[in-house]
């Protein structure tokens, strides 16, 4: 592909990237209630499924899902399932009644492990089928036929990633800053009814949509 072709792919993918989705807001989630270093194991949970998933739109199973809507409809119901089964735990998350330190406010920072953060992470993107259709329509209109395919989309995917994992930090790190004042129990409880309120809301939304 030509550069200027390289670079309307680099702008279009930093707008879309840039959108707060399920994703974002689970890195943000992690990095405010459990540390940047474990939002760091949730975003290459979310890497690991949305790289696999724009690698397997790459053989074509994004149209098979198109051409099949059964098949389409039931894997969106399963994601928006577990969505919506992720805002229930957070909104009914147990916090103390009194205002105690961090430590004591979020004692599964202590229990969680790593691998449980990227299973998430992984999970949560892969909820959602509409990541592999929206690849299998996005990336073939930045490769050009008469070049190598393999090249091209190589070079999409590593851009994608860049990108992608530069917006995770970013949230990663905003959700960290915000630690400090879920110190207190109250501001806790509120922040983990809010963020449990809006996977509710991406799965009403993503059970919803056509």
């Amino acid at each position: 592909m030509g550069l200027q072709t390289w670079w309307l792919f680099v702008l279009m993918t930093f707008v879309v990237s840039a959108t707060p989705g399920p994703n974002m807001l689970l890195v943000m989630s992690h990095g405010a209630r459990f540390g940047l270093r474990s939002a760091i194991w949730t975003m290459a949970g979310c890497m690991t499924a949305l790289i696999g998933m724009v690698s397997i739109s790459a053989a074509g199973v994004g149209a098979l899902l198109h051409s099949f809507p059964a098949v389409f409809d039931a894997l969106r119901y399963l994601g928006a399932a577990y969505l919506a089964y992720l805002g229930y735990n957070l909104w009914r998350a147990g916090v103390p009644k009194d205002d105690v330190p961090v430590h004591a406010v979020l004692p599964e920072m202590a229990q969680r492990s790593a691998g449980s953060h990227y299973r998430q992470g992984l999970a949560v993107a892969a909820s959602n089928p509409k990541a592999i259709v929206f690849a299998t329509a996005f990336f073939p209109q930045f490769i050009q036929a008469d070049r190598p395919a393999g090249l091209q989309f190589a070079v999409l995917l590593i851009t994608f990633t860049v990108i992608e994992v530069g917006w995770y930090l970013i949230y990663a790190v905003s959700g960290h800053k915000l630690s400090r004042f879920l110190q207190q129990a109250h501001v806790l409880k509120n922040f983990n009814r809010i963020t449990g309120g809006v996977f509710v809301g991406f799965a009403a939304m993503m059970a919803a949509s056509r």
